[in-house]
């Protein structure tokens, strides 16, 4: 079978981006792979956070994959830094990639525009997900299309450590996402939907209350030119609503525009699937909540699990560069 690894980072409130754009696609996964999922808490160290604030997120984080249908007896559920591997195997890496390579890097760009100061970590992340992702011989990872830039170093730093040293890891391949992968800011259509960007009337939080989702549909952005038609360029607004309710109904965004000629009416209908669509997910979260001995376990048992597999890469691979055996 297959091998997917993803994981997500610990930084605040999950959306429904998040959910549309992974985490559904996360729970399909877990059928026809041998899926590895993880909270990427070291990657939440590129920026100032508060200590307790990170353990917090953590465990929020693990709860709500848990809360929309990861399923540890079908897939390996755990947290990044409890699995050493990691970054022991960024290091080699490190010794792979490039100077170039990490200062292309747009995300770097975008993060580290306009402050003074930035830490070495946020250009050297990317190094640390590309371990992430080859430590577990993963074939495909399924990200959002704004990651694939990392995939592809990932990719670059496989090859050149297997020309390098010898066949030591095996080379992903990204699963993008269709429908709905990129969720659009309600507010700011030209922008996506992000649990770390302040936005409280055009972000709807995966554990939004039905009232809360209705208000901000309601209240999204569209256009005045009331023409009913499927258009990313120059209808952004209408064309997120349509998107958001093909994904919650299993149609596409040009079916779905064809039912309507009312932006009201089509608003109505968004904010019933997506109430449909995540209430599940907020009543199985507060299930979780009452008992947290459970997930706690669910974490260890995922880091026995991928500390097996990431010791056996990573032996490999530090076998391969010449490092002295312990």
């Amino acid at each position: 079978m297959d091998r997917v690894l993803s994981g997500i980072a610990p930084s605040g409130n999950f959306t429904l981006g998040n959910y549309l754009g992974a985490l559904r696609h996360w729970v399909s996964f877990q059928d026809g792979y041998d899926a590895f999922y993880c909270v990427v808490d070291l990657h939440a160290l590129t920026t100032e956070i508060d200590p307790a604030e990170l353990r917090a997120n953590t465990l929020d984080a693990a709860l709500n994959m848990l809360a929309v249908g990861l399923d540890p007896e079908r897939c390996t559920l755990f947290v990044q830094s409890h699995v050493p591997e990691h970054t022991r195997l960024t290091w080699l890496l490190e010794c792979t990639a490039s100077y170039g390579e990490l200062r292309r890097m747009t995300q770097f760009k975008d993060k580290g525009k306009g402050q003074e100061s930035v830490r070495v970590s946020l250009f050297t992340y990317p190094v640390l997900m590309a371990a992430d992702i080859v430590l577990y011989d993963a074939n495909a990872v399924p990200v959002g299309d704004d990651q694939r830039q990392h995939v592809e170093l990932a990719r670059e730093l496989a090859l050149r450590f297997n020309n390098r040293y010898g066949e030591t890891f095996v080379v992903p391949a990204a699963a993008i996402a269709g429908t709905a992968a990129r969720v659009m800011d309600l507010q700011h259509p030209e922008r996506k939907m992000s649990k770390s960007v302040e936005s409280p009337l055009g972000t709807i939080g995966l554990l939004d209350s039905d009232e809360d989702i209705s208000r901000k549909v309601r209240r999204a952005v569209t256009d005045t030119d009331g023409e009913m038609r499927y258009d990313r360029a120059d209808k952004p607004g209408l064309a997120n609503l349509l998107d958001l309710l093909a994904a919650a109904t299993g149609r596409t965004p040009q079916e779905v525009a064809e039912g309507y000629t009312r932006y009201g009416d089509l608003k109505d209908d968004v904010a019933a699937a997506l109430c449909d669509l995540l209430r599940p997910v907020r009543e199985r979260r507060a299930a979780l909540e009452r008992d947290l001995p459970y997930v706690h376990a669910v974490l260890e048992r995922g880091a026995a699990r991928a500390h097996e597999v990431a010791a056996a890469t990573y032996a490999r691979a530090a076998d391969a560069i010449g490092l002295l055996p312990a």
